[in-house]
């Protein structure tokens, strides 16, 4: 009777690759439930999970609604095949799944409700909504349990993982050498609809200010332009953790890569319509400074930050006294998922009737 973890975008591999391996240790398998994408595929081969993929979305709203009914049936059909008991996901799927099956659901969500209204609807149906303490202001019903962390703290907690320092080598640059890496989104997602970052005029005058400073990078979704080509970084999306670990600066239009870069002590700025929306990155920019959100058409204020950090002659240093402060407040996120899990359904009772003191055994 496996544990199901539905796999929307190739962060929740990361959310609960260390989490299916140590159930695994203790005697409970689990099945990845994946749609097609070559980064989640990869991603899914290279750490030797058990998936079953679902199929692929299809690019209009229309096309994946359908595929979304499609890929319910489909995840009840498996549900009640293997006899799946318990279902994880960043999941708005899995919480109607076990309306119609036998599964228990723990939803985990990190947006607030306002931002992401339709997923909010069906992910707090599940037996469990989950979110980081940043949230516990929402209104998410009885089921509803928060926790002092964050989705990335699931697998960069240093408890969890370690960069590597072989992509210094990969990217030609040294330790102590000045290099950014830069982050383009496609906004494709369902609730991207409306929402955009930086234009092309604003990447190229970024670019050509970081070029002034060190050697630039860029990940990118999507199709891109001829003039960053050459910037691009290889493709080895395991590595990224370790690149965003080592790189001076990140500038980007990604929520969680601007999340991840913080949590590993890099100073992160950026630059999307979502900018002041959202309570996690919110959390991480007002209490520890890790951060910085800003709409496009203050584009300008960004670039002046910009500035202003790359003055700071300890830049690195102080971001990671930052960090040290945070990870003080925060939890190792997989332990507490591991015994959540193990222990379901008593240990929610039990954070419900005990609260912080429970969560406590997982801080630092």
């Amino acid at each position: 009777m496996p544990i199901l973890f539905e796999i929307n975008h190739p962060a929740h591999i990361h959310l609960f690759r260390n989490l299916s391996q140590l159930l695994l240790e203790r005697g409970k398998p689990s099945l990845f439930l994946i749609k097609s994408d070559p980064v989640v595929e990869r991603l899914a081969v290279f750490y030797d999970l058990p998936v079953v993929n679902m199929g692929k979305k299809g690019k209009g709203m229309l096309q994946k609604y359908l595929f979304q009914l499609r890929f319910l049936w489909k995840s009840v059909w498996l549900a009640r095949s293997v006899k799946a008991e318990l279902g994880l996901g960043v999941s708005m799927t899995l919480p109607m799944v076990s309306k119609y099956s036998r599964m228990h659901s723990i939803s985990l969500d990190d947006d607030d409700m306002a931002v992401t209204p339709v997923f909010a609807k069906y992910a707090n149906r599940a037996s469990v909504i989950l979110t980081p303490a940043a949230l516990s202001h929402e209104d998410r019903g009885v089921n509803h349990v928060s926790y002092p962390g964050y989705h990335e703290l699931a697998y960069l907690h240093p408890n969890r993982f370690t960069p590597d320092a072989s992509v210094l080598d990969l990217l030609g640059v040294q330790k102590s050498e000045t290099w950014f890496v830069l982050r383009f989104n496609a906004f494709r997602a369902h609730h991207d609809i409306g929402e955009g970052g930086m234009t092309f005029v604003q990447k190229k005058r970024l670019v050509e200010k970081l070029m002034k400073h060190g050697k630039v990078f860029i990940s990118a979704e999507g199709e891109v332009d001829p003039e960053f080509r050459p910037m691009l970084l290889p493709d080895r999306p395991e590595l990224m953790h370790s690149i965003l670990a080592y790189t001076t600066l990140y500038v980007g239009e990604s929520q969680t890569m601007t999340s991840e870069a913080a949590v590993l002590g890099t100073p992160a700025l950026k630059c999307n319509t979502f900018a002041g929306r959202l309570s996690v990155p919110n959390d991480l920019e007002k209490q520890y400074g890790l951060c910085y959100a800003y709409l496009p058409e203050d584009f300008d204020i960004m670039m002046d930050k910009v500035d202003e950090l790359l003055a700071m002659p300890d830049l690195k240093s102080e971001w990671q006294k930052r960090r040290l402060k945070m990870l003080e407040e925060k939890i190792d996120v997989t332990a507490f998922l591991v015994w959540l899990v193990e222990h379901y359904p008593e240990s929610v009772k039990e954070v419900n009737q005990e609260g912080a003191g429970v969560l406590s055994r997982w801080r630092g």
